[in-house]
């Protein structure tokens, strides 16, 4: 069979047919061996054309090669979680038919299982990406920085503990819903926001604008779903023009708008749109992307309404007190009422000492203070940014604007 057949099943169809095998087989290193198997056969067995079916035809022969499997173990040795697994397949031959309102069920149950908030954050981001996304355990630890065999066991170990602590393989009920689902989106945004930040393929991005198609495929009108989706949309259209040819980082204001991707801007904008006319309590995604969306809007820089921006943001702070949203209100506060006035809210959070390893903060007070003409001072500034920055375009613009107020030489290599 064509390679790039099987491939393209397991991107269309693997998280669907993972999710189905896990609630029948009821364990996720079982349930992951099964659907293996399933693919190995459909490379041996696809030939000419897939069946009519893919999914139900994965879900099957991966039911089938697990009930194999168990019943080889159970020969060598009888233990009881293997016998009960087994015996909960043999019973289920209804297991054989397989409904797409089923799998869309099933789906839902896998995504709000690896997002419990039992599990550590991080270990809710390496599942859902395993599991959900489908990239391999070598490209969930590439992510995370981590050498693969060091991934293998984390992940490991949160299965294990989903095993152990009895986490339940469901979708929360109405009361619960709204609560779980917040910790499903923070962890989409998180995936999002370290791609956006340092993964040059963005194929994380990628990841999460599909993750959030999917949630909002599953659960329809949902207005936190929807802004998330949104607010990704319309970040991930500037990604042409964020970098420039030598891969150096394009300030917002200074980017080529004719590269941002209309059909994004378009889908981001009909979708933020939706979310705010949703009845009900708005969510904090959604006026970020009322903010991303005034962006998106302007034709040029100079267009954008800031001061409906920071109006924006303080609506914001009300709903998400956080010291990043405090500190992107003071950079809108900067752009709509000048450097000084942004700066005195920098320095008040800096003394707060919240953002005290956050390179952002650093960084932008450095900027405000350049602004204002103090370059001694945004010198210091940099260079504190320089020593928290994470990723070589941003440490490229910070050794060029530490350049322009004399503090060192510029610098094009890695510092």
């Amino acid at each position: 069979m064509n390679p790039g057949r099987v491939e393209a099943a397991w991107r269309d169809h693997g998280a669907e047919a993972l999710a189905r095998l896990i609630r029948l087989v009821g364990d996720f290193d079982l349930a992951e061996e099964g659907l293996q198997e399933a693919f190995a056969a459909a490379a041996a067995t696809w030939e000419n054309a897939p069946p009519v079916n893919p999914r139900a035809w994965l879900v099957r022969v991966g039911r089938n090669k697990t009930v194999d499997m168990l019943r080889r173990r159970i020969a060598f040795r009888a233990r009881r979680d293997e016998v009960e697994n087994l015996a909960r397949l043999e019973a289920d031959e209804a297991a054989q038919a397989i409904e797409a309102d089923e799998i869309g069920d099933d789906l839902l149950r896998l995504i709000f299982t690896c997002c419990h908030p039992a599990l550590a954050l991080e270990t809710q981001v390496a599942l859902t990406l395993r599991t959900v996304c489908g990239l391999t355990t070598e490209q969930v630890a590439s992510a995370f920085l981590v050498a693969e065999e060091a991934m293998a066991q984390r992940l490991v170990r949160a299965k294990a503990k989903i095993r152990q602590a009895g986490i339940p393989y469901e979708t929360p009920g109405r009361a619960a819903l709204p609560g779980r689902l917040e910790g499903v989106l923070a962890v989409i945004y998180l995936v999002f926001s370290e791609a956006y930040g340092g993964d040059p393929a963005r194929s994380l991005a990628i990841e999460a604008i599909g993750l959030g198609r999917r949630l909002n495929t599953l659960l329809p009108g949902a207005p936190g779903v929807m802004g998330l989706l949104a607010l990704m949309l319309l970040h991930e259209a500037r990604r042409a023009a964020r970098l420039d040819g030598a891969g150096d980082l394009v300030l917002l204001e200074d980017q080529d708008r004719g590269l941002w991707d209309p059909g994004m801007i378009s889908e981001g904008l009909a979708l933020v749109e939706a979310s705010l006319r949703t009845p009900g309590a708005k969510s904090p995604y959604a006026v970020q992307a009322a903010i991303a969306a005034l962006h998106a809007r302007a034709q040029i820089a100079a267009e954008t309404d800031w001061r409906q921006i920071a109006g924006l943001y303080e609506v914001l702070v009300h709903m998400h007190p956080t010291p990043v949203v405090a500190l992107n209100q003071a950079a809108a506060i900067a752009m709509a009422e000048g450097p000084a006035a942004g700066l005195e809210r920098v320095e008040a959070l800096e003394r707060g000492g919240a953002l005290e390893s956050y390179p952002l903060l650093a960084s932008l007070k450095g900027e405000l203070l350049r602004r204002l003409g103090r370059d001694a001072e945004a010198a210091v500034a940099y260079r504190e940014a320089l020593d928290l920055a994470r990723f070589e375009p941003e440490k490229r613009l910070l050794w060029r604007r530490l350049a322009e107020v004399g503090g060192y030489a510029a610098r094009t290599d890695s510092p």
